[in-house]
C-alpha cells in the first residue's frame, strides 16, 4: 500500500547563512524527517536524528502499534535559537484507516553538528508525553451491536455477555474426572455435553490449545460457576455477542437475519491510545475517541406471534411446522418448528410436500372463475369415481354424499368432486390460478431461502384430476400455501417481506384472481369450519381455512394440512405423516388461541 504523504513546510531565511548552502538546513532536514516517517521509511528518518537505534527502535513500535494508512504532517513554525539549534513546531494527523483520525501537535530540536543538522531525538519528537522505555499501545474500542427488534419494536435478537468454558488438557491433571464434573454441571442447561463428548473433544484438539466445552448465556454461567470454576485447567473468556430469546426461538429466521444484517449493527468502532511502559502496564491516556452503536434494525416478524406458533407446534412427535403472513403487507410473521422438523431442514421455508386437499381452493377459484359453476352449482359426491377409465379417485373412506352443492363438496373435501371438475378444465387452468395466489412464484427475500411450490400443465386427464386434490404432481411448502391463504384473503399476491429496508424481488407478478370468484370461496373456506372438516375452530373467531390429506410414498401414510386465515393473519400448518388432517388443525387451533 502507498502511504500518503504531505509535508507543509515553513522556510525561514536564517540570519549568517550566505547565499548557497552545501548541506540542508533545520527546514530541510524537518520536512525530510517527517516525509520519510509518513513514507514508512523508519529507518531513513532516524538517519536523520542524531541517536538513529534509539529512535529506529522507538519509531518502528510506534508505527507498529498505529498501523497507519498514512500520515499528513504540518510544519507549523522554525524557530531558531542560536546559530546552531532550531526548534520545529509540528502537527501530524494520522490516518488509521475506517475514518478514524489522530491529530496531535509536538516539538524538537534540530541541531547543527559540523556540517550537518540533524534532529535530535528524544521519545517525544514522536509525542510530547511519550517518555524514554516507554511505547504505544492502542485498543479498539467496539461498540455493542445493534439489536434487532420485531415489528412491535420488541428485541429478537440482543447483544448479551457470553461465557466460554474452555478446558487446557496439559493443565487438567485427570482429564476424565474434569470432564465428569463439567458434565455433571452442564448437561442440564445442553444435553449434548456429556463426559464422553468433552473427552472426545479435547482428544482431537491440538496440544497445549484450550478445547471450548460450552458458550454459555451469562445467567446459566452464574448458576454453574461455583461448580466448575475452581476446576484444574479449565479457563474462561466472555464477549457479547447477539441472542434471542432462548436457545431455539426463530431457529429457521433469526441466524439468517443475524449474518444479513452485521454489517448494518456493528456500528463504527472507536480506539484508544495510551503510553505503557517497559513492563506493559499503561502510563497515560494520549487519545480516546467512543465507540458509535448502529441503529436498531427492524423486521417483519412478530415476537408474540412466533412464541404461539412455536408452543403450537412443540408438543408433537411428529415433524410439525407452521408459518404465518400477513396478507395486508406479506410481512413474515411467524416461522416454527418443532425439533424433529428441524432436523430435516428448513421444510417450513423450502419443503416439497404434496398439498392435499388445501389445493381444493385453487382449484375451487379455477372451477369459478370459468364461469361452468358457481358455489351453488349441484355436483356429485360419490364415494369413488373413476377418471378416464383409468384411474379410481375415492373420499376419504370412502363417504357418499349423493349430489350437493360445490359449497359443500368443498366442505366435506370430496375428492371425487374436485377430480371431475378438472377433467373439463384447459392444461394450464390450475397453473395460472396457483400463480395468481402466489404459488408457483419465485422470491428473493432478503435473509431467507423459499420454495413456494408447483402446479405444472397438466394435458393428461387423470393427471389433472389427480393435481385438483393435491396429488399427482403439484407440490407446495407451508410457506407456499400459507401465501395462498394470504393471496386469497387479500384478494391478490402479496409479496412477502422480511428485514425492513430490504425489499424482495419475485419473479413474476402475476394478474390478482377475479373479485367476484374469490368472494364465494372465501365463503366456502368459512363453511369448511362451520360445519365441514374444521369444527375445532369454530369457537377461535371468524377463522376461514382448508383441511387437507396427502399420501406420500408407497400411499400408507399422509401427511396432515391446515391453511387458512382470520383477519389479517393467514397461516399453514403441516404435521408429516399425520395420517389425517386432525393433528394439523389442533395445531391451527392452539396458535389462534395464544395470538393476540
Amino acid at each position: 500500500m502507498r502511504l500518503l504523504a504531505t509535508i507543509t513546510v515553513l522556510t525561514l531565511t536564517l540570519s549568517g547563512c550566505g547565499l548557497f548552502r552545501s548541506e540542508p538546513g533545520a527546514p530541510e532536514i524537518t520536512g525530510d524527517f517527517l516525509a520519510k516517517l509518513a513514507s514508512g521509511d523508519v529507518q531513513g528518518a532516524a538517519n536523520l536524528t542524531d541517536n538513529p537505534n534509539d529512535a529506529k527502535e522507538t519509531l518502528d513500535k510506534f508505527r507498529g502499534a498505529l498501523k497507519p494508512k498514512g500520515l499528513t504532517s504540518k510544519v507549523d513554525q522554525i524557530r531558531k535559537n542560536g546559530e546552531t539549534a532550531s526548534e520545529a513546531s509540528v502537527s501530524l494527523d494520522w490516518d488509521l484507516d475506517n475514518n478514524r483520525h489522530w491529530t496531535y501537535s509536538t516539538k524538537f530540536d534540530v541541531r547543527q553538528e559540523g556540517d550537518f543538522w540533524k534532529v535530535h531525538w528524544q521519545s517525544s519528537v514522536a509525542h510530547p508525553k511519550l517518555a524514554p522505555q516507554q511505547t504505544i499501545k492502542v485498543t479498539e474500542l467496539r461498540p455493542d451491536p445493534a439489536p434487532v427488534l420485531d415489528r412491535e419494536g420488541t428485541p429478537l435478537l440482543a447483544p448479551e455477555r457470553v461465557v466460554s468454558v474452555l478446558l487446557v488438557a496439559k493443565e487438567a491433571g485427570d482429564v476424565g474426572n474434569v470432564a465428569k464434573a463439567l458434565a455433571d454441571a452442564l448437561n442440564p442447561l445442553d444435553k449434548a455435553i456429556t463426559q464422553q463428548s468433552i473427552t472426545e473433544g479435547v482428544g482431537k484438539t491440538p496440544d497445549g490449545q484450550a478445547y471450548q466445552v460450552a458458550a454459555l448465556r451469562d445467567p446459566d454461567y452464574q448458576s454453574v460457576k461455583p461448580k466448575i470454576y475452581d476446576l484444574p485447567g479449565v479457563r474462561f473468556s466472555s464477549q457479547t455477542s447477539l441472542l434471542a430469546p432462548s436457545r431455539n426461538f426463530g431457529a429457521q429466521v433469526l441466524p439468517a437475519v443475524r449474518k444479513l444484517v452485521e454489517g448494518d449493527i456493528a456500528g463504527n468502532a472507536g480506539f484508544r491510545i495510551a503510553t505503557v511502559n517497559a513492563q506493559g502496564n499503561e502510563v497515560d491516556e494520549l487519545f480516546s475517541k467512543a465507540p458509535e452503536p448502529a441503529k436498531a434494525v427492524n423486521i417483519a416478524l412478530s415476537r408474540a406471534i412466533q412464541a404461539a406458533a412455536e408452543d403450537a407446534v412443540e408438543p408433537l412427535q411428529q415433524p410439525t411446522v407452521l408459518v404465518a403472513i400477513q396478507p395486508s403487507t406479506g410481512d413474515i410473521l411467524a416461522v416454527a418448528q418443532n425439533d424433529p422438523a428441524d432436523a430435516q431442514g428448513a421444510i417450513s421455508l423450502t419443503g416439497r410436500f404434496p398439498p392435499g386437499s388445501t389445493q381444493k381452493a385453487v382449484t375451487a377459484l379455477a372451477a369459478i372463475s370459468s364461469g361452468k359453476v358457481n358455489a351453488d352449482t349441484p355436483l356429485p359426491c360419490p364415494g369413488k369415481t373413476t377418471i378416464d377409465g383409468r384411474r379410481i379417485v375415492p373420499n376419504s373412506n370412502e363417504f357418499d354424499k349423493g349430489t350437493i352443492p360445490l359449497r359443500s363438496a368443498f366442505a366435506f373435501s370430496c375428492n371425487t368432486t374436485f377430480a371431475q371438475l378438472a377433467v373439463d378444465m384447459p392444461a394450464d387452468l390450475l397453473t395460472n390460478t396457483a400463480l395468481s395466489l402466489g404459488l408457483g412464484v419465485d422470491f428473493d427475500v432478503a435473509g431467507l431461502t423459499t420454495i413456494t411450490g408447483s402446479v405444472p400443465p397438466a394435458t393428461d386427464v387423470v393427471e389433472r384430476a389427480e393435481d385438483a386434490f393435491g396429488q399427482g404432481k403439484v407440490l407446495a411448502s407451508p410457506f407456499g400455501m400459507a401465501l395462498v391463504a394470504a393471496s386469497i384473503a387479500k384478494g391478490s399476491m402479496p409479496v412477502p417481506q422480511l428485514v425492513r429496508g430490504k425489499d424482495t424481488k419475485a419473479d413474476k407478478q402475476p394478474a390478482a384472481p377475479s373479485a367476484a370468484a374469490l368472494d364465494p370461496v372465501r365463503q366456502m373456506m368459512r363453511e369448511v369450519v362451520e360445519y365441514g372438516t374444521a369444527p375445532q375452530l369454530k369457537p377461535l373467531g371468524d377463522v376461514r381455512g382448508k383441511t387437507g390429506t396427502a399420501q406420500f410414498g408407497d400411499g400408507v401414510h399422509s401427511h396432515g394440512w391446515f391453511m387458512g386465515y382470520r383477519g389479517d393473519l393467514a397461516f399453514a400448518t403441516l404435521v408429516l405423516s399425520g395420517e389425517t388432517s386432525t393433528p394439523a388443525v389442533e395445531v391451527a387451533a392452539r396458535f389462534l388461541k395464544a395470538v393476540p
